[in-house]
């Protein structure tokens, strides 16, 4: 594969792509519209990241419009960064909102579940959202807006557990209610067994402002007996880190909430990732179906703080 530098992209920047004048010098100077670029492609890129100027003058270009990239096309990247111009601006050069890809979410599909719905001024009745997509769609919108409080999580750790109060928490992990405190979860030395607990409609959520806690193993697995516990660790070194528990049993680690999809991915993820994109705390908790009214579990005063006994939580019971 050739380098960044053969290719003409070496050294370019996060903001390159909104930067015309330089994009169209690369080009007029060589570099190649198709080659590899950021793990991806330079038109993808732009649709994402950069301008429709850029975008046309990109699209204008390369060999496809349309070709494909980890599954999905530039016009995709567009929608799914909400980056309307830039979609308008593929389409006039050619690219098709139709295209089947991602599990059956085209661009033009994936539209109908964003903010830009007319966005391609689709028939009535060309693509629809199913009832329940719809719902899911909606349910985003709100519970996003319900968080919208929460704006620092690094370092969070969550337990989203569906379908059992807090007090049911606190007897399956055999927790110690703790009264009259009020920790800082900015202080050093925190004590990485205390944990709050709050219930929300739908179940309850388990959280730590400082540490991973609520979502060890051996922690999620009780919680998780009979339901299902989505556990988030906003890793400050590496980013969210999540797992999905299921009466006790592991389906998924190391998992990225907020991230996006890949391109094997089945359709009703591919749609989560969209409607959760950077919102990984929202994206938990709708996975485990809380439907939180506000942030106050996370980054308020919780119904509760528990201690966890002493016992190696890394080890599933």
């Amino acid at each position: 594969m050739a380098t960044a530098k053969a290719n003409g992209w070496a050294g370019l920047s996060y903001r390159a792509w909104t930067d015309y004048d330089e994009i169209r010098a690369r080009l007029d100077a060589g570099a190649d519209p198709n080659a590899p670029v950021w793990g991806s492609r330079p038109l993808h890129a732009a649709a994402e990241l950069g301008s429709p100027e850029v975008v046309a003058e990109l699209a204008r270009r390369v060999d496809d419009p349309d070709a494909e990239y980890e599954g999905r096309t530039a016009l995709w990247l567009a929608v799914y960064a909400n980056r309307p111009d830039n979609a308008r601006a593929l389409v006039a050069a050619g690219a098709d909102p139709r295209r089947p890809m991602m599990a059956g979410w085209s661009p033009a599909r994936l539209s109908l579940a964003g903010p830009n719905p007319d966005l391609f001024g689709l028939e009535p009745g060309e693509f629809e959202l199913s009832g329940e997509e719809a719902a899911a769609a909606a349910e985003g919108r709100r519970l996003i807006a319900a968080l919208s409080a929460l704006d620092f999580t690094e370092g969070l750790g969550l337990a989203a557990v569906a379908g059992i109060s807090a007090a049911e928490a606190a007897r399956r992990l055999e927790a110690e209610l703790v009264e009259g405190i009020e920790p800082d979860p900015y202080a050093f030395d925190q004590d990485m067994r205390l944990i709050a607990a709050t219930d929300v409609p739908g179940g309850c959520v388990i959280s730590q402002p400082w540490g991973y806690a609520p979502q060890m193993p051996g922690v999620t697995a009780r919680l998780s007996a009979g339901t299902v516990c989505y556990g988030l660790y906003a890793n400050p070194k590496s980013g969210n880190q999540g797992s999905i528990v299921r009466d006790g049993v592991i389906e998924g680690w190391d998992l990225h909430p907020g991230g996006d999809p890949n391109a094997d991915d089945p359709a009703e993820e591919v749609l989560a990732a969209y409607l959760y994109k950077r919102h990984a705390v929202a994206y938990c908790c709708a996975y485990a179906g809380l439907r939180l009214t506000d942030s106050r579990s996370i980054n308020g005063k919780p119904d509760h703080w528990l201690r966890l006994p002493e016992r190696d939580h890394w080890k599933r019971p």
